[in-house]
């Protein structure tokens, strides 16, 4: 039996409740606090796009395994290396190289040893684990600040205050910068600015949970147009 309706309902109600999660998610960085609403939103978004890989998944081995043990249990495979990702689908998919090599290969490239941009899945799926439990992985609140100075005439040149600190006799623009501040010396050649970038980074990943949250959306949906016309 196909799962085509269950996925495509699920994918478009994640899509529905992205834009919700955005506008809660801009609330809580003014607050500074995560609201309960927004976790559990997320969790929920989270756990639905989990259901469209595997019901992929089960669609595939429905379809083009008929030697899997239906009594396993079956996850849309994600690993960190090549020998990791041949043992599950020998054991998991069973022949699939040989009865779809297409979707074989959609599988492969997706996996986060292929490339770099592929490690969303692998914090993906450690979200998806750690959301088994009750709550919501914690998040913490992270500020980046950046300095921008532009000078008149044309020209720009901008830091991370973090990241650089300035000694005596160092000039931006040919305007001295203050050892005591770390900032150029005030000056009609020079406007200069001090951005504040926040955002929510998901514990234990590292990484923006607004970031993660509208990848998934865009890559889950792209696997599963890659797919669709094969199950």
């Amino acid at each position: 039996m196909s799962r085509k309706s269950d996925i495509e309902a699920l994918l478009a109600r994640a899509e529905k409740a992205l834009p919700k999660i955005i506008e809660e998610y801009e609330k809580s960085l003014h607050s500074q606090t995560i609201h309960a609403d927004l976790r559990i939103d997320i969790k929920d978004f989270f756990g639905n796009l989990r259901s469209v890989l595997d019901y992929i998944a089960h669609d595939i081995v429905d379809k083009y395994c008929p030697r899997a043990n239906k009594g396993d249990i079956l996850y849309f495979p994600i690993r960190s290396d090549k020998n990791s990702f041949e043992g599950v689908m020998k054991k998991s998919y069973p022949e699939l190289d040989i009865n779809n090599k297409k979707v074989y290969d959609i599988l492969e490239q997706e996996q986060p040893y292929i490339k770099a941009e592929n490690q969303w899945l692998t914090q993906f799926n450690k979200l998806n684990n750690e959301n088994k439990h009750d709550n919501l992985v914690p998040q913490t609140r992270q500020e980046t600040k950046r300095v921008n100075v532009e000078i008149k005439g044309g020209g720009n040149v901008n830091w991370n205050p973090s990241g650089v600190r300035f000694g005596p006799g160092v000039f931006i623009g040919g305007v001295p910068v203050d050892p005591n501040t770390q900032m150029p010396v005030p000056s009609s050649s020079q406007t200069v600015t001090v951005q504040t970038w926040v955002d929510f980074h998901f514990d234990d990943i590292n990484v923006s949970a607004i970031w993660l949250t509208q990848e998934s959306m865009k890559r889950i949906k792209q696997i599963y147009e890659l797919v669709k016309s094969e199950l």
